[in-house]
């Protein structure tokens, strides 16, 4: 076998090499023969200077003496004490050695240390600390970890519009009677429940090494929490005497309210007062109506599944299929089912469900921005997950695009970051022209967002 020699080996020759020389030439100068003020000689390991009782002073810089040598820094211990643990430990290694050269012959003297584990280490150099020593690593950590540090101080700061309780179960059209949307959720949760079921009982739990099982199991907690606010609410209004049933018209006709206050705001201004006091009243009345804790989380688990299904489908079809098919990448009619009908069923609810953000009397925007910060966080968890569980001893990652080893790593962590924008976008585009398209197509029946 010819020896083979390219142009970066002389550079790492001179590297050595001028490491070498740089050692001996700053031995020469610092651990050398050198002179004190006294004239005698100092300042070497090589060139010890004799301990002489006649020498009174401070010891000088860089010499030690004979004594420190065997003698220990703690009063009161003898000396035997050191010398025992130094034997012990020599034999101890001595040992060792012995040991790996008996198992590995003499060959394990090719290495810089001489221990079995850093063998067998050498031996699988995707596992263990050297996989995590790579300079991918911390770049990778860094475009993951920043995302979520801003996504946490973004939720932190942005401040929580009020949500009205209705708007989770009642429809956006004025027809349509909430027990209906009560049964599709309900519908949806126990079929995508079976869905889940089957792969679980075909994959086991190795089926949540998947972030499509993340998302799809995110979306069955929202649908099912969809089902609870919306049975509660639908209860509630069958339980409401025919006279306070009214109010529901007034959901149900919300819009043409509003139309109307901001009509006589803007263009009857010898009325002002009487529009400020029926404005107070309707704040009061949003007041009570505000949603709680699970309905603003039923909100942010519908935005973070939006952006999730989003990635998760077109991830799958646009890149898997396509390119990284293999034996655990296999389409079926199950995995085909999972990575379109997640997607299916959320649009059919955001067709119909009325979620808006309000932010003021005026302003309502179903799908704010700042809400992407929850489907950040959803896919760094994932990814913690991932590091974590590759931490403790798994070697396969379930996407190739999330292995570390290849120094395309950073790029590809880079576009699965940015990726986030579009497919949160794209949803808001669709829930944007869903009040465009359809209070232009059904003006009397539609009930527009904002």
């Amino acid at each position: 076998m010819a020896l083979v020699i390219y142009w970066y080996d002389f550079i790492c020759f001179a590297i050595i090499i001028s490491a070498i020389f740089g050692s001996l030439w700053m031995l020469q100068r610092r651990e050398g023969a050198g002179k004190c003020e006294d004239r005698t000689m100092y300042e070497s390991l090589l060139l010890t200077r004799p301990d002489s009782d006649e020498f009174v002073g401070p010891t000088p810089s860089g010499h030690v003496s004979s004594t420190r040598l065997w003698s220990s820094c703690w009063q009161g211990l003898h000396p035997m004490w050191l010398l025992g643990f130094r034997l012990f430990s020599g034999l101890v290694m001595v040992g060792l050695l012995v040991w790996d050269v008996l198992r590995y012959d003499t060959s394990i003297f090719v290495y810089y240390t001489e221990v079995s584990n850093r063998i067998e280490m050498a031996k699988t150099d995707d596992e263990g600390l050297g996989y995590w020593l790579r300079w991918q690593v911390p770049v990778c950590a860094l475009i993951f970890v920043v995302p979520a540090v801003l996504a946490v101080v973004l939720i932190r700061r942005v401040n929580r519009a009020p949500l009205n309780v209705n708007d989770l179960w009642i429809p956006c059209w004025r027809k349509l009677h909430p027990i209906w949307l009560l049964i599709y959720r309900a519908f949806v949760f126990v079929f995508m429940f079976w869905l889940l079921y089957l792969i679980v009982a075909e994959h086991g739990a190795f089926a949540f090494y998947f972030y499509t099982q993340w998302t799809f199991t995110l979306v069955i907690v929202y649908f099912a929490l969809g089902t609870i606010i919306s049975a509660h609410g639908c209860w509630n209004y069958s339980k409401e005497p025919l006279t306070k049933n009214e109010e529901r018209n007034e959901f149900l006709t919300r819009d043409l309210a509003e139309s109307k206050s901001a009509t006589t705001i803007t263009f009857r201004t010898d009325k002002v007062r009487g529009t400020i006091k029926l404005q107070s009243h309707h704040d009061q009345e949003e007041t009570e109506r505000r949603a709680g804790f699970w309905g603003y989380l039923m909100q942010a688990m519908y935005q973070t599944c939006a952006g999730a299904v989003m990635l998760t489908d077109i991830v799958f079809w646009c890149l898997i299929v396509p390119f990284l098919s293999t034996e655990r990448f296999g389409l079926n009619l199950l995995m085909g089912c999972m990575h379109s009908l997640n997607l299916i069923f959320l649009l059919i609810d955001s067709s119909v469900n009325n979620l808006i953000q309000k932010y003021n009397v005026l302003i309502f925007q179903p799908f704010p921005w700042f809400r992407m910060a929850y489907f950040v966080l959803w896919s760094c968890l994932y990814v913690i997950f991932q590091w974590v569980i590759h931490a403790c001893g798994f070697t396969w990652w379930p996407y190739p695009f999330l292995e570390l080893s290849t120094p395309w790593a950073p790029l590809w962590y880079l576009c699965l970051s940015v990726v986030h924008i579009p497919c949160y976008g794209v949803y808001a585009l669709v829930i944007k022209a869903k009040n465009y398209i359809f209070s232009r197509l059904f003006p009397r029946a539609y009930l527009r967002s904002y």
